[in-house]
């Protein structure tokens, strides 16, 4: 297979991040786009020269033109599409969430299982050259053991705007950072204890959130997601880790604070690490994500750089979070 020809399910914000980025990769020829809304699909195709377009993902999936979607969906979109697509014989790269709940993501997973396709969620981080290099000081026993890991990421209120009409602070972001915590402690959570806020009482959703996880092992890992900064914050994403153990300590700001820009209307830190435009061309670890996908698929190897059973246990702690905060209670698993 010298080109694995792709299709993209999904053309919100970050639908259009991936067919740019598909786009500009050699070892893929971007044939399909799909979203239900007609106008939105004639922009992205004109704009992306896609020649194929689709309103009913079941249509894309039926087309045997296609290799490989990518599924950019809303969360509660992922289950159905993602078994259509195994079932298809299709190659899937999910975004994460992997779905809505654990009983979902076991039918993914157990799909996934009976597919020879490659089918991969989506965590990003694990692609970022600063929580990878930590996983391997932390492999290497850098650390000794792990006690305590504490994480942020932080948004401004108007880029969550419309995120909050579908999904919590806690669980669009948190299942970022406790990927992580479950990747470097390679220990499953025995119980957490969360509390959440909603700060705009005309989103459905909670845009505050701080959860604090027990480890197997007794690592306490704390999880702070704040989409309610002011406008005005100068971090696209405000993302920091400590990881503190017996030996050692690592700490990240991954706020994009090494690029600084003042103009006229004050200070910021535009995001340049995971997908920025360089000399018109899309970079950073979307791309390097969608390369290290692309590859397995050509080596006829299952990515395993995240595995679908790790991508489950992410979505089942999570929501269990949820329900912590909600019946004020430590949940134990």
């Amino acid at each position: 297979m010298d080109r694995i020809r792709c299709g993209v399910i999904g053309l919100g914000w970050f639908g259009e991040h991936h067919v740019d980025t598909l786009k500009q990769l050699p070892a893929c020829e971007l044939l399909a786009v799909c979203t239900r809304t007609p106008t939105r699909l004639d922009e992205i195709a004109k704009k992306y020269d896609v020649p194929k377009r689709y309103t009913d993902y079941r249509e894309m999936l039926a087309d045997e033109d296609i290799d490989m979607v990518t599924v950019v969906t809303h969360v509660g979109d992922h289950f159905a599409i993602t078994v259509d697509a195994l079932r298809a014989k299709k190659h899937v790269f999910l975004e994460k969430p992997m779905a809505a709940n654990e009983k979902e993501c076991e039918g993914i997973v157990a799909e996934a299982k009976r597919t020879d396709k490659c089918f991969m969620v989506g965590h990003i981080c694990r692609f970022d050259t600063v929580y990878a290099l930590a996983k391997e000081e932390i492999d290497a026993g850098a650390l000794g053991t792990i006690l305590s890991i504490h994480a942020r990421r932080n948004l401004a209120k108007w880029v969550t705007e419309s995120h909050l009409h579908k999904i919590s602070a806690l669980f669009g972001d948190g299942v970022h950072d406790l990927d992580l915590m479950l990747w470097y402690t390679g220990a499953k959570p025995e119980s957490v204890f969360a509390m959440t806020r909603n700060t705009r009482p005309d989103l459905p959703y909670d845009d505050l959130g701080w959860a604090m996880f027990k480890f197997k092992g007794g690592c306490i890992g704390v999880i702070e997601n704040l989409w309610c900064l002011p406008d005005n914050a100068p971090f696209a994403i405000d993302a920091r880790m400590e990881i503190v153990g017996t030996e050692g300590a690592i700490y990240i700001d991954n706020s994009g604070t090494n690029y600084t820009v003042l103009k006229k209307n004050g200070l910021s830190y535009p995001q340049s690490t995971y997908w920025p435009k360089v000399h018109g061309l899309r970079r950073g670890y979307l791309k390097e994500e969608f390369d290290y996908f692309l590859k397995c698929i050509v080596k006829n190897t299952k990515p395993s750089v995240i595995t679908p059973e790790e991508s489950k246990q992410v979505v089942a702690a999570m929501r269990n979070a949820e329900l912590s905060a909600k019946e004020n209670r430590v949940v134990r698993f």
